[in-house]
This record gives structure tokens, C-alpha cells and sequence, in this order.
């Protein structure tokens, strides 16, 4: 396992925890090597907290930075860049608010510029795995979108001896994460928080076919938890749930899913799916 390297290229801090956090610990704490890329500061998110809504912009950017570096101790992930340093890109708020036109939102930035920035990453760190979302960005966000194109460029580009600078390298696989239908709806009717009516109501999640990748990491799930109360500003825990600051609740899994986009899966379990970033059988 030590010599396995994953990229998690995520658009700003707290979908790390989120996402892939279980994720994450698991192979940090196995000795992998863990590398996360955080594309904006989230300078958009929505506060949950009273006393911390004073904090908007630049000033909830840098606020945010500091609960990513916690969440980040919390996961066992040492190895934390921001795309093109902090600050480099703007968090684009959601789809069709004012913010997606800010001339330095990530929303609007040149992929190819932002991919030749992934790029030299991907050329030092020499990961085998990346992991991003789907085209869709999961759910729609702008950022999230972007943060899939630039991801694909670079899987795409980072053998390309004439795009970047850097020693030509190439990942095998492209992985995007995915929520099962079937677990989602464990979050309706049910927890501490609003709840919704139907699974459909969430507004994202795909259809349990649709995962190939299962990564079972119920025993880092309290690495996750503490990352995710790191976030406070974005997020409330309350196990097995969690709410964003609609205080819609959702579950919270220490067993986390993925669509491989591009690659060879490793070996199958029973259920079909792989069980982790396992090397391809050849």
C-alpha cells in the first residue's frame, strides 16, 4: 500500500470531509500517499454558526483555510496544496448568483491554465488514482463542474511532454464520486435534522448501477466526524447525520462510493464492485 499515491482534487474545503474523508484516512493511515488539491478558499459558503456570520469574502476565505488545515490533521492527510497557491481561484457560488461573474472565480477560469497548474502536481506527486466528481460536479455547483473539467484535463494531459513543464507522467485510473441511491435514502424520514419526503428531494445521488467502487472505511468514520466538526462554519454533525446550513440532513457513511471513469478496475467483490483503489489485475 505505501507505494500507492492518490490525488483527491475537491473544490473547496469541507468536500473533502464530506466526500471522501473515510476515504482518505483509510489510505493515509494504511501509508499511502494522500495528496489533496483544494481549488478555492470558499469565500461563497453559506455560514451556519451566529457568531461566525460576520465573516464573508476574503475574511471567510482565510477563516476557511484554517478548518481545512484542522480537518485536514484530523483525516492523517500531510500533503494539502491549493490549485496555483490560495487565493489563486475564487469560490464561483452557486449557479446563477452574481459571484459567478467575480473575474477571478474558479467558474471562469482558463481549464487549461488551471489543468497545466494540476498538472505540475500530478507530475510531482505521481499518483496512479485521481478523484474528483463527475461532470455533473456531483450536484451542479459551478466550481464543482470546473474542478471535474480541469481533473480530466490534466488525467488527460499529464503524459503530454508538450503541455506543462515537468517530467511527462501518467495515472491510470480516474475516479469520480458517487452516492448511491440506495444509501441516500437512508437519510429520508429519519435524524435530528429537516428532514425530506422522497430521495429525490436531495437533488443529487445516481442510481446504485451507476458505482463500480466501494471503499469500506467504517473504522476511520471518527477520523471523518472530526474532520467534518473542523468545518464548522459550513457544516453541523450529528451522527449518523449531518446538515449543510439548509439543515437538510443527510447521512453520514464510513463507507464511501465511486464511478471509475477512465482506467482498468482492479478486482471485483462479490456485489461486483471493486473494494478500493486495488492495482488493476493484468
Amino acid at each position: 500500500m505505501a507505494d500507492l499515491r492518490i490525488l483527491f482534487v475537491h473544490a473547496h474545503p469541507d468536500d473533502e470531509s464530506i466526500e471522501t474523508g473515510a476515504t482518505m484516512a483509510k489510505y493515509a493511515a494504511e501509508g499511502a500517499h494522500v495528496c489533496l488539491v483544494t481549488c478555492t478558499r470558499g469565500e461563497e459558503g453559506e455560514i451556519v454558526p451566529e457568531e461566525l456570520r460576520h465573516l464573508d469574502g476574503d475574511a471567510l476565505g482565510e477563516y476557511r483555510v484554517g478548518e481545512l488545515a484542522r480537518a485536514c490533521a484530523a483525516l492523517g492527510v500531510t500533503d494539502h496544496r491549493f490549485l496555483g497557491g490560495p487565493g489563486r481561484w475564487r469560490d464561483s457560488g452557486m449557479m446563477g448568483v452574481a459571484s459567478n461573474d467575480h473575474p477571478r472565480c474558479f467558474w471562469r477560469a482558463d481549464v487549461d491554465e488551471a489543468a497545466a497548474e494540476l498538472v505540475a502536481i500530478v507530475r510531482e506527486v505521481r499518483p496512479q488514482v485521481i478523484v474528483t466528481y463527475d461532470a455533473d460536479g456531483f450536484y451542479g455547483h459551478p466550481d464543482h463542474i470546473q474542478a471535474h473539467r480541469v481533473a480530466w484535463r490534466a488525467f488527460e494531459r499529464a503524459a503530454d511532454p508538450s503541455f506543462g513543464a515537468g517530467e511527462p507522467w501518467r495515472p491510470s485510473r480516474f475516479y469520480a464520486t458517487a452516492l448511491p441511491l440506495s444509501v441516500l435514502e437512508e437519510g429520508v424520514g429519519r435524524g435530528p435534522f429537516q428532514q425530506v419526503g422522497s430521495v429525490s428531494d436531495f437533488g443529487f445521488g445516481v442510481p446504485d448501477e451507476q458505482v463500480t467502487t466501494r471503499v469500506d472505511a467504517r473504522d476511520h468514520l471518527p477520523a471523518k466526524e472530526a474532520a467534518m466538526r473542523a468545518h464548522r462554519t459550513q457544516l453541523t454533525v450529528d451522527p449518523p447525520y449531518f446538515a449543510l446550513s439548509n439543515d437538510i440532513g443527510q447521512p453520514l457513511p464510513g463507507v464511501e462510493y465511486y464511478t471509475l471513469l477512465a482506467g482498468e478496475p482492479g478486482p471485483l467483490g462479490e456485489d461486483g464492485r471493486e473494494s478500493g483503489f486495488a492495482e488493476p489485475v493484468t
